[in-house]
């Protein structure tokens, strides 16, 4: 691969809805404590309480396929499989 070094990844749609790194804006300090499997983010709660009260779901307007997956696959924390309702 390319990769040499830690590389980090996330998969699962935190970001869209909602989660603490939705919240995460330039120049905030990010800890990676590898051995721990942990991401922190060094904010303080109140400074993400005020960012959580302004944040909003980002608007998707999708289409056929895309639209289908993103209503019925899962997140990739839980295996990205399809649910059909």
């Amino acid at each position: 691969g390319a990769t040499r070094g830690a590389a980090i990844g996330h998969v699962s749609p935190e970001a869209a809805v909602g989660g603490t790194i939705a919240l995460v804006e330039d120049g905030d300090e990010i800890e990676i404590d590898i051995p721990a499997r942990v991401l922190r983010v060094n904010v303080s709660n109140e400074i993400l309480a005020e960012r959580r009260a302004k944040w909003s779901a980002p608007k998707q307007e999708l289409t056929g396929y895309i639209k289908r997956y993103a209503q019925h696959v899962t997140s990739g924390s839980r295996g990205a499989v399809f649910e059909d309702d």
